[in-house]
């Protein structure tokens, strides 16, 4: 397979461009337009003028929640603790139903001070909470607490909402509301599905009035759509494992659906996994995980209605109403989206995963689309503006 070089996707991005703060309101940011070669502007609560009657508009309804600790040593020595997906129990429902103890895979701030299988207590609150490292390579902690709350209800009291570090600055009592969608309901996420950010329930009722239909999955985000590409060829990038659930309801309206448009990068990730899971179905292979590299290594005449169909059937054979799987899938510039007419998303960094996934829905044309963005004064990144763009 040919390299594909991170430094194809460099451009200057002006500080100045980077949202640091949301509009007060959602549907106000600006929305970029990109169909047939051409750009046009707009503003985001115009959004259904760009979609027709029955379309099906599908979204990530993963909550954020607040997974970033701070805990001490007994030598005052601080730990940051960034939970990133349930190890005991691994089902991210029954984990944050636990009372006492569970364990999660983290990214741990200072880690060469915490030792192996040291207790370490929450910092603001000792008697509350300890964590114990049980597993330095795989970054697995044990956490342990004795009021008897259920895990969600506890990080809701002494957790920390996990801002991306390219905002630069501290978490903010408003953030816990900005930065989710209102309509957030799974959760486990470390970051939101920005391209929802958007939508208000006027823009809903607008949808609605034009008979443009919507429906919702879950991602679970990780911290790994933060991650710099550090490697020149894009290819020996890690994509983190995240994990994702979909009703079989919805399977069925999204097969049946004549166009479908993602809202954001996550939704797309879910969707084309959607179809190599039905491939893998179709040849007998029930791991329900898709690798990185997976769609350039396998050959397929299957199509994406088709694929779905195979994974209805696995579900009634299972007796299942919901699929739970995950994905690493890496979506690069030379691939062919299969389950989209268009793709509502926000303007992303330079050398980033991301833009590599906007350039297999817009190809080269993702260079113009840019520069006119930072021209006409665009926020870039999570609080920033917005884009529709349609497959080329």
């Amino acid at each position: 397979m040919k390299s594909i070089q991170k430094s194809d996707f460099n451009f200057e991005l002006p500080e100045a461009n980077i949202a640091k703060y949301p509009l007060a309101n959602r549907d106000e940011s600006k929305l970029l337009v990109y169909r047939n070669g051409e750009t046009s502007l707009d503003t985001f609560s115009e959004l259904p003028l760009y979609l027709q009657e029955n379309d099906l508009v599908i979204m990530n309804n993963a909550k954020v929640i607040p997974a970033r600790l701070y805990f001490e040593r007994e030598t005052g020595a601080a730990i940051e603790v960034l939970l990133l997906e349930p190890v005991n129990p691994s089902n991210y429902d029954l984990s944050f139903r636990s009372t006492a103890t569970c364990s999660w895979k983290c990214i741990i701030g200072n880690s060469k001070k915490w030792k192996d299988n040291e207790k370490i207590y929450l910092a603001e609150n000792p008697e509350l909470i300890s964590a114990v490292l049980l597993d330095r390579e795989e970054r697995i902690v044990e956490l342990k607490w004795k009021n008897g709350l259920p895990f969600n209800e506890l990080l809701e009291k002494i957790g920390e909402m996990p801002l991306p570090p390219y905002l630069n600055r501290e978490t903010e009592e408003d953030d816990y509301t900005t930065y989710q969608t209102v309509f957030a309901q799974n959760e486990g996420s470390v970051a939101a599905p920005t391209a929802g950010l958007h939508f208000t329930d006027k823009t809903f009722n607008a949808l609605q009035t034009k008979s443009i239909k919507t429906e919702e999955l879950t991602l679970h985000v990780g911290a790994g759509t933060f991650l710099p590409v550090k490697e020149e060829n894009v290819l020996e990038h890690d994509m983190h494992r995240e994990h994702f659930e979909i009703k079989k309801s919805a399977i069925q309206k999204i097969k049946n659906a004549s166009r479908r448009i993602a809202v954001g990068t996550t939704t797309l990730r879910v969707l084309e996994s959607l179809y190599w899971i039905g491939v893998r179905l179709k040849n007998g292979n029930t791991d329900l995980m898709v690798n990185k590299l997976e769609p350039y290594e396998t050959e397929t005449n299957l199509s994406f209605g088709e694929a779905l169909i195979e994974i209805e059937n696995y579900l009634k054979k299972q007796g299942k109403e919901t699929l739970f799987a995950a994905t690493e899938i890496m979506i690069l510039p030379h691939y062919s989206p299969k389950s989209i007419v268009a793709l509502i998303t926000n303007f992303h960094l330079p050398e980033s995963t991301l833009l590599m996934l906007i350039s297999s829905v817009v190809g080269e044309h993702w260079k113009e689309i840019y520069r006119q963005a930072i021209e006409q004064n665009f926020r870039f990144l999570s609080y920033g503006d917005s884009s529709i763009l349609f497959v080329e």
